[in-house]
C-alpha cells in the first residue's frame, strides 16, 4: 500500500486506532482525522493529523478539501466512526439521543460519502470501506435509534457501491458484533470478552478490502461476529 494515500475517519478510536496502525504499516500515506486526533498519537513519518467534525455539513468538505490541497489526491476512505447511546425503549427514547445516534452513525457517513466520492472516484484503485454494525441487520430490544442509524448508514453505503460502480471503485460496509476495545470492556466488565471481535481481525480485513486482490467486491455487507453468533 507504500504508494496509496488513505484518510481514515475515527482514527484515533477503539477500532481506528487498529486500522490506523494497520495502514501505516503497510508503508500507506495515512491521514487520520476524528476531533481529538494530534500528531503525537501516531509516532510514523507516514501518518499526518486532520481534526475534523464530520457531524456537521461543514467539516467533512474542509477536511477534504485540506487532504487534496496537501497531498492531491485520496485512494482509500475508511470511515470508523460512530457510537452509542441509548438503553430506552422506543418509547422511551428521547429527541436528542434519537438525533445523536443520527448525528454520529448515519449524517456523518453521508457527509464524508459526499465529500470524498468525486475525489476517490479520480483514483485508478479507488476504495471506500465502512464500519457498520450488526444491529444494522439484527435489531434488539432497548437499541432502536442505534440500530436504525446503522441500518440506514448501510443502506446509503450500499447506494453509494451502485452509483460509482462505473468509475472502477469499490464500495463496502463491514458489519462487527461487539469489539474488544477498553471502551466496551468498561461498559460490559462482566462479559465474555474471548467471544467478542478482536480489532485487529476487522483491521485485517480493511485493509485486503484496500487492495487489488478486493476489486471484484462490491457493495458487499460483511459480517464478523468473532465467537458470538
Amino acid at each position: 500500500m507504500k504508494d496509496r494515500v488513505v484518510l481514515v475517519t475515527g482514527a484515533n478510536g477503539g477500532l481506528g486506532t487498529h486500522v490506523t496502525r494497520a495502514f501505516l504499516d503497510s508503508g500507506a500515506t495515512v491521514i487520520g482525522a476524528s476531533q481529538t486526533i494530534r500528531q503525537s498519537d501516531f509516532g510514523a513519518a507516514n501518518f499526518t493529523a486532520l481534526p475534523a467534525d464530520l457531524s456537521t455539513s461543514t467539516g467533512a468538505p474542509a477536511l477534504i478539501n485540506h487532504l487534496v490541497a496537501r497531498f492531491g489526491r485520496l485512494d482509500v476512505l475508511v470511515h470508523t466512526v460512530g457510537g452509542f447511546a441509548g438503553g430506552q425503549s422506543i418509547a422511551e427514547t428521547e429527541d436528542s439521543v434519537f438525533q445523536r445516534m443520527l448525528d454520529l452513525n448515519l449524517n456523518s457517513t453521508f457527509h464524508i460519502l459526499r465529500a470524498a466520492l468525486p475525489v476517490v472516484r479520480k483514483s485508478s484503485c479507488g476504495r471506500v470501506i465502512a464500519i457498520g454494525s450488526r444491529a444494522a441487520l439484527e435489531p434488539g430490544a432497548n437499541v432502536g435509534a442505534y440500530s436504525a442509524s446503522k441500518a440506514a448508514m448501510v443502506s446509503l453505503v450500499r447506494t453509494a457501491a451502485l452509483e460509482n460502480k462505473d468509475a472502477d471503485i469499490t464500495v463496502n460496509v463491514i458489519l462487527p458484533g461487539t469489539m474488544d476495545t477498553p471502551a466496551n470492556r468498561k461498559a460490559m466488565p462482566d462479559a465474555d470478552f474471548s467471544r467478542w471481535v478482536d480489532p485487529d481481525t476487522v483491521a485485517s480485513l480493511i485493509l485486503w478490502l484496500a487492495g487489488d486482490s478486493a476489486r471484484d467486491l462490491n457493495g458487499a455487507v460483511i459480517p464478523i461476529y468473532g465467537k458470538d453468533i
